[in-house]
C-alpha cells in the first residue's frame, strides 16, 4: 500500500494532488490545511472518504476506490494549545478511516493528523499524539493502523519514539526533511506512527508550492493475529 501525506499549507498545494496520485500509483491521501469547502470528492482514482468540518482549513482522507471501501470514519478534537484558544484554527487533528479491502476483506485504519504548532510545548503535542493513537484502536480495536501527518516535532524526537512505543506503536521518520521554510526550523515534521504495518520505506517527495514537503509512504499490514496497543493515553 502507498500513501501520501501532505500538509498544504493553507490550501496552497491543492492543484499539485493529482499529479502526485498518478505518478505514485497512490492507495490512500491524507492531507492537512486543505479547504473543506474546495476539495473534490475524487482525486484520479481515489475517493474522498470524508472531510473535517468545524473550520475551513483542516483534514482530509481520500482512498483507491477500486481496491478499498470505506466502513467508518472519526474526527477527533484534541486538548488545546493556547495558540488554538487565541487564534482558533483547526479543532479537529485527527480524521482516521476504517478501511475494507475489497479482494480479501480485512481491515485497516489509516488517518490523517496536524498536531499543535511549535508556539506549544513538546509535551503537549506528546499528549496530542498518545490520544489519538488511542483513538484509533476504539476505531478498529486490533486492527493495524498507520496514523501519518505534520506531527511539528522537529527536535527531542527521542522522548516522542519512546512514548509512541509505551503504547505499542512504532515512529518511522522519511529519508530526508520535510519542512524548509524557516532556517532555523528546518528538519522532520512529517512522519508515520503505525502499529500491525511493516514500513518498507519513507521517501520525502520533492517540494512544490507548501512549505511542507509530501511523504510517499510503502507499508503492508502484517500477516500476523490482530495487534493491541500495551499502553493507554
Amino acid at each position: 500500500m502507498k500513501v501520501i501525506s501532505y500538509n498544504l499549507r493553507k490550501h496552497r498545494a491543492a492543484g499539485e494532488l493529482a499529479a502526485l496520485v498518478d505518478a505514485h500509483a497512490v492507495d490512500v491521501l491524507c492531507l492537512q490545511e486543505c479547504d473543506t469547502r474546495d476539495i473534490p470528492e475524487e482525486i484520479s482514482g481515489l475517493r474522498l472518504a470524508e472531510a473535517t468540518q468545524r473550520n475551513r482549513l483542516g483534514l482530509a482522507v481520500y482512498y483507491r476506490e477500486n481496491t478499498f471501501r470505506a466502513v467508518e470514519v472519526r474526527a477527533i478534537a484534541l486538548k488545546k494549545s493556547l495558540h488554538d484558544y487565541v487564534l482558533k484554527p483547526a479543532e479537529e487533528r485527527m480524521l482516521g478511516v476504517r478501511l475494507r479491502d475489497i479482494d480479501d476483506g480485512h481491515e485497516i485504519i489509516v488517518a490523517s493528523f496536524h498536531a499543535a504548532p511549535l508556539t506549544a510545548l513538546n509535551s503537549l503535542r506528546r499528549h496530542q499524539i498518545r490520544t489519538a493513537l488511542a483513538e484509533l484502536q476504539n476505531l478498529g480495536p486490533g486492527l493495524p493502523a498507520l496514523m501519518v501527518g505534520d506531527y511539528n516535532y522537529p527536535v527531542f524526537k527521542e522522548n516522542l519514539g519512546q512514548a509512541v512505543r509505551d503504547q505499542g506503536y512504532e515512529l518511522t521518520l522519511s529519508d530526508s526533511r520535510t519542512y524548509t521554510r524557516y532556517r532555523f526550523f528546518r528538519g522532520h515534521y512529517d512522519f508515520a506512527t503505525s502499529i500491525g504495518f511493516d514500513i518498507a520505506h519513507i521517501r520525502t517527495l520533492p517540494q512544490g508550492l507548501s512549505d511542507h514537503l509530501p511523504i510517499l509512504i510503502t507499508a503492508t499490514a502484517s500477516a500476523t493475529a490482530t495487534t493491541q496497543p500495551t499502553g493507554a493515553a
